[in-house]
Parts: structure tokens; C-alpha cells; sequence
């Protein structure tokens, strides 16, 4: 029984030695872990700039275009109005069926702009990420990281500032987007 007792403190003692020798490595050891915030790249990052141009450009033309057929029914809608007197009931109606349809049409344009915009939203986004997200993973193998979370959609809370690759992430994708724009322009 002695034998048992001293031959088992015997490995509990080697196995702390053992615990003891590998928790400064341990704590020597850099992060495993990554956090990247998208949508700073998207506010901050020369190609997240362009596309909120791009997509402001866009959304302004639209805007244009709609306000253009809003002013169109107005006009419409006010000479309707003094013509109102004049006009015949069959006249009458002839107009407001116009003007009803120009309303139907100007709904309908609105809700094919918003489409597009949606549209034109997404696919740039999803580029972005294509991009990002191969750029983080090269940065990730290149670091040792075991795991890169998404600030936002991974639910986190806190993290240690020295975990978030965002602004190195951030530096190589303006770089990667300025060697292929100096490509296509040469």
C-alpha cells in the first residue's frame, strides 16, 4: 500500500513538474485566435469607400428619376385639377385613369429601384467578402491561427485588442485593390 502511495505521488508529482514546465510556453504562445470586423472594412477600406460611392451614385440617379415622374404627376394631377370644370365626365375620367397609371407606374419603378439598389448592395458585398475572406485566410496560416471570428456576426463580446487583424487586413486589401487597378489601367 506505501508502495502505491509513493509510486502514485510519484507520477502526480512528475505530471505537476510537467504542468509547471509547459505553462510558461504556454503563455508565451501567441494568440490562436483572430477577430476581424467587417464592416469597419466596408466604412474604412479604399474598396469599401468606392462601392458606398458607387452605390451612392447609383441611389442618387434613381432618386433623380423618381422625383422627375413624382413632378410629372404632380403637373398632371394639377392641370387635371383646373381642367376639372371643363372637361367632361368622359374627359374627366380619361385623366384620372392617366394619372392613376402614372402613380401605378411611378410604385412600381420605386420598387424596382429598391431591388436594384439591393442588388447592386449585395453583389458588391459579396465580392468584398470573396476578397476579405481569402485575404484572411492567407493572413490566418501565415500567423498560426487556429480560428479568425467575425466581430459582429460571431456574437462577440470581448476579445483582447491584440486578437483583431482588422487594420492588417485592412492595409493588404487596399494594396491587393491598388495593384489590380494599376494592372487594368496600364
Amino acid at each position: 500500500m506505501l508502495k502505491h502511495i509513493r509510486l502514485l505521488s510519484g507520477i502526480l508529482g512528475a505530471a505537476f513538474l510537467f504542468a509547471l514546465m509547459t505553462l510558461p510556453a504556454l503563455g508565451a504562445e501567441r494568440d490562436v485566435i483572430a477577430v476581424l470586423d467587417f464592416q469597419k472594412i466596408l466604412e474604412t477600406s479604399s474598396a469599401g469607400k468606392a462601392a458606398q460611392a458607387k452605390i451612392n451614385t447609383e441611389g442618387k440617379k434613381m432618386e433623380g428619376d423618381l422625383k422627375e415622374k413624382g413632378d410629372e404627376i404632380k403637373t398632371l394631377e394639377k392641370k387635371m385639377e383646373l381642367e376639372r370644370m371643363v372637361l367632361s365626365k368622359e374627359a374627366r375620367e380619361e385623366k384620372q385613369r392617366e394619372v392613376r397609371i402614372k402613380i401605378n407606374d411611378y410604385k412600381s419603378l420605386q420598387a424596382k429601384y429598391r431591388s436594384d439598389i439591393k442588388k447592386l448592395e449585395t453583389k458588391v458585398i459579396d465580392k468584398m467578402q470573396e476578397d476579405v475572406f481569402g485575404l484572411v485566410e492567407k493572413i490566418a496560416k501565415s500567423n498560426n491561427y487556429l480560428l479568425v471570428l467575425e466581430k459582429r456576426a460571431g456574437g462577440v463580446i470581448y476579445f483582447k485588442q491584440t486578437m483583431d487583424i482588422t487594420a492588417q487586413v485592412i492595409e493588404q486589401y487596399d494594396k491587393k485593390i491598388a495593384s489590380e487597378t494599376k494592372v487594368k489601367t496600364e
